[in-house]
């Protein structure tokens, strides 16, 4: 399939990557695996064993009048562990190669589809100055849109920084949650090929 540029000629893509079908089931159950994956979870709690220190018996275990006492770290003693401690919570979840891959594809050909799909032959951003990309944006007639350069474009990045509806990164960066944070997704022609090349 053929998609528009916004400058020079249309650009053939292949359609196993930007023309399959979308599904929707794949396509969230990957987002909400994207999203668990960043959570930090609770707060851990130590046991008596974990806590640091506590190594020699306080006193002998018997003639002193006292309670017996194998440990300065046992639960019942300030600064001790606890008793039933919390461990810190995983909200990870697993997900196959062959599912991600899909799952992107399904998002690419969305947009393409959708004409949220913008491709261009470069970004014009030479500098890492907001007044370069404010100027391409309205070139592109785009004020809400996820910019993807094929490789780390330290310029994009500085100048994209302070605007609240742009983001920027490369191929290597992408995933279903961002493509899909955006109304409009802009790519370099170069970036449009590594992707067929990730993703076939």
């Amino acid at each position: 399939m053929e998609l528009q540029a916004k400058t020079g000629a249309a650009v053939t893509v292949s359609d196993d990557v930007f023309g399959a079908p979308y599904n929707e089931t794949l396509v969230h159950q990957v987002v909400n695996a994207y999203m668990a994956g960043a959570r930090s979870g609770n707060s851990a709690q130590k046991t008596r064993s974990q806590v640091r220190g506590g190594g020699a018996k306080p006193w002998r275990q018997k003639g002193t009048g006292r309670a017996r006492a194998g440990t300065i770290r046992s639960p019942i003693w300030r600064a001790g562990g606890v008793t039933f401690a919390s461990s810190k919570r995983d909200y990870s979840q697993k997900v196959n190669k062959k599912m991600y891959r899909a799952a992107m594809r399904s998002v690419f050909s969305e947009l393409a589809r959708s004409g949220r799909l913008t491709v261009v032959d470069s970004i014009p951003v030479s500098a890492p100055k907001a007044k370069e990309l404010r100027t391409a944006m309205k070139d592109w007639d785009l004020a809400d849109a996820l910019i993807i350069d094929a490789g780390v474009n330290d310029n994009l990045h500085l100048a994209g920084r302070n605007f609240p509806n742009v983001s920027t990164t490369d191929v290597e960066g992408i995933n279903p949650w961002i493509m899909l944070r955006h109304n409009n997704v802009v790519m370099t022609s170069e970036a449009v090929k590594k992707v067929e090349e990730r993703l076939s």
